[in-house]
């Protein structure tokens, strides 16, 4: 069975080293696609081979997904996410550090499956890291890009 993989979609070098920190102190060592814009994020996701006509990655297990980027912002990104097949029940958590309650509305009225702020301490981060880790990649149970309905 391949590796699950994380897509982080972030445009903030410092909180991408920050996340990437948080994984591997909590022993999250699942590999991690880094995409830094939401232009990148949907390239990764939708791209096929022009040789073979396959998808060029395998869907990663989950999106973390900042809001306010450069290209596409989130909301655009999750909005095509979830209208296409293949990328419609990717679990995806929107991690931004926006404190507006319409972002919040937003983000769930576009089918987020979790929407998590920031914290601003590296140790309450931490925390939230490790929370997210244990139930996204362990205990959630999600749809194989196989699927048939």
């Amino acid at each position: 069975m391949p590796e699950k993989s994380i897509l982080l979609v972030e445009d903030n070098p410092d909180d991408v080293a920050l996340t990437l920190r948080a994984f591997q102190k909590n022993q999250i060592q699942n590999e991690v696609h880094i995409a830094s814009n939401g232009a990148e994020a949907l390239d990764f996701l939708h791209h096929r081979d022009a040789t073979t006509g396959k998808y060029a990655h395998p869907l990663p297990v989950v999106m973390l997904l900042d809001l306010k980027l450069p290209k596409v912002d989130g909301f655009e990104v999750l909005k095509r996410v979830r209208g296409h097949e293949r990328t419609c029940y990717l679990p995806t958590i929107i991690l931004t550090s926006s404190k507006e309650e319409r972002d919040l509305v937003e983000g769930y009225r576009l089918g987020a499956n979790s929407y998590v702020r920031k914290p601003v301490s590296f140790d309450d981060f931490m925390q939230a890291v490790k929370q997210l880790g244990l139930y996204w990649l362990l205990i959630n149970e999600t749809v194989t890009e196989n699927h048939s309905l």
